[in-house]
């Protein structure tokens, strides 16, 4: 049965040579990883791979340890223009394909009356005129709104760390490792989230990996618009050469933003926050918050330092041999979406989206306006949405020890078993 109108609430496949989208009635793991699993396998050996996840990984492991979906992106308590803001905002989201306005559109839309007020109330000279006075109250508004939406992440965060369940923390660890683990002839991984949290970060350490980002110090770190191809090398006991690429290691790029990087000065640094800490104010430093869209003072401000890592993600994924991989991603973004298709113009890129559900059809348009349906694999709906279904069954193991292979290439000359497929194994002629 082929998709004829909208995804949403379906189960929707396409992968290898299907002509297009497919509606799956009834899944079955145990049929389907037959099919998923090794092609999925395939596309990680690519040169260059890439995974992109979005508040869906946050929603997914959140569930998993309370059985809710965590925080939400809320709307601001405002006190002048309300009215005006909340219509701006929610004609901004449709523009961009969102639907409804969320706090992200609230704060570019208060940002910019903010600025327009600052030009009327600099002709006051007595500085206690209307404008002036509902200025003060908007950037009060403004503050207030990023630091509770702020504590609300910070709360779902401490749900997580402080649930008596290790279910989540495991299958959270076993999805990264699953994308990390890639052979030294292999590229690093690239690692991107739009995501304020740092359930990222959580996943990371618990798995022991080492995230190499553009912050540069130890005591406080600071943003660095120059990125220098820093990597991680070992030298092997009793081997001369050139040392060997130590495993383990990932790109790191936070696309929004994060809770813990603030701007002062034109700097942005990363502060010291407890994960799950109970209130930003109590660690956080003077300066503004850096959660995407929010500024500062000027559009120079605005726009650093996320022209940088918009910067990074595009010159990591359009490139020959790509694959990228998103999860949780919505398609919300227009910045990031227009990315996308200029990877796909290149014919040996592709690009698979995970899902637990299509809000608002904005997947079912991105494939549509890409139209490049052969290079694009789709796993939609909560089966493959659920992350303990997907590393259970369709990703490929998230491991690179040989010693498993060679058993299993044993057993397979003995004619005991079926071979295991091996991610990591590099083609018979390299």
């Amino acid at each position: 049965m082929t998709v004829d109108e909208n995804w949403r609430g379906k189960h929707i496949l396409k992968l290898r040579d299907y002509k297009e989208p497919t509606v799956i009635e009834d899944p079955d793991s145990d049929e389907l990883r037959n099919v998923v699993e090794p092609w999925l396998t395939a596309l990680f050996q690519s040169e260059h791979l890439s995974l992109l996840t979005g508040a869906g990984i946050s929603s997914a492991v959140h569930y998993m340890a309370t059985g809710t979906a965590g925080a939400g992106m809320g709307n601001m308590k405002l006190s002048a223009f309300a009215d005006e803001i909340k219509h701006i905002s929610e004609e901004s989201a449709k523009k961009s394909g969102r639907g409804e306005a969320n706090i992200e559109d609230e704060i570019r839309t208060l940002n910019e009356l903010i600025r327009g007020l600052e030009i009327i109330s600099s002709l006051d000279l007595v500085g206690d005129s209307e404008e002036t006075n509902k200025l003060k109250a908007l950037k009060v508004d403004l503050e207030d709104g990023i630091t509770n939406f702020a504590n609300t992440v910070l709360e779902s965060e401490r749900n997580v760390v402080t649930s008596d369940k290790d279910e989540p923390a495991e299958y959270l660890m076993n999805f990264i490792l699953s994308f990390a683990s890639r052979i030294a002839t292999r590229e690093r991984l690239n690692l991107f989230t739009t995501n304020y949290d740092r359930i990222t970060e959580f996943g990371a350490e618990l798995a022991g990996l080492h995230l190499i980002d553009r912050f540069v110090g130890s005591i406080s770190p600071i943003f660095r618009s120059s990125r220098l191809n820093i990597d991680i090398h070992y030298n092997p006991p009793g081997i001369r050469g050139e040392p060997r690429y130590l495993e383990g290691v990932v790109n790191f790029t936070k696309l929004h933003g994060s809770l813990d990087w603030i701007e002062k000065n034109n700097l942005v640094r990363r502060f010291a926050l407890p994960y799950g800490a109970e209130s930003i104010k109590d660690y956080s430093q003077e300066g503004s918050l850096m959660i995407y869209p929010n500024s500062s003072k000027d559009r120079e401000t605005s726009e650093y330092p996320y022209v940088e890592l918009f910067r990074d993600l595009a010159s990591s994924i359009i490139r020959p041999n790509s694959t990228v991989v998103t999860y949780g991603y919505s398609f919300g973004d227009d910045h990031i979406n227009r990315v996308l298709i200029d990877m796909l113009t290149i014919p040996s890129t592709h690009l698979v989206i995970i899902g637990f559900d299509d809000i608002g059809d904005r997947i079912k348009k991105f494939y549509s306006k890409a139209k490049r349906p052969v290079q694009i694999t789709l796993l939609l709906g909560y089966h493959f949405g659920d992350l303990k279904t997907l590393v259970d069954n369709y990703l490929p193991k998230p491991a690179i020890d040989r010693t498993t292979y060679k058993m299993a290439d044993l057993l397979k000359a003995r004619g005991t078993v079926a071979p295991i497929v091996n991610q990591n194994k590099e083609d018979e002629d390299e």
